[in-house]
């Protein structure tokens, strides 16, 4: 796809808002992120259940000296992907029903 033939598909899917949407957005965006990040960890601590090795409960944590660094890291990966994509998919829902709400978008 040329330049062009992409800036005219975002115009069709989001229109940009304007300043009072992005001021407006602020509160409904916090809240959001709040609520996704609760969501996230939940999600997080399935996911590491079930392909911990052993099946532990919990995730290890930095300073815990008794799991090997390689293990640290990798649920430190899988946390971090995890949060990632709950973030953007909780982003980019509440940023479309709030324009659902106020017929603005509330980004760019």
């Amino acid at each position: 796809m040329s330049d062009a033939t992409i800036d005219h598909v975002s115009d069709h899917t989001e229109e940009h808002g304007g300043k009072a949407a992005k001021i407006l957005y602020r509160p409904f965006g916090l809240a959001s992120s709040i609520i996704g990040g609760l969501i996230a960890g939940q999600v997080f601590k399935q996911v590491y259940k079930r392909v911990s090795p052993g099946h532990r409960k919990d995730a290890p944590t930095p300073l815990q000296s008794e799991y090997p660094l390689r293990e640290i890291l990798i649920a430190s990966l899988i946390q971090g992907a995890v949060f990632s994509g709950v973030k953007a998919l909780i982003d980019r829902g509440g940023a479309r029903v709030f324009q659902k709400w106020t017929g603005e978008w509330p980004g760019d």
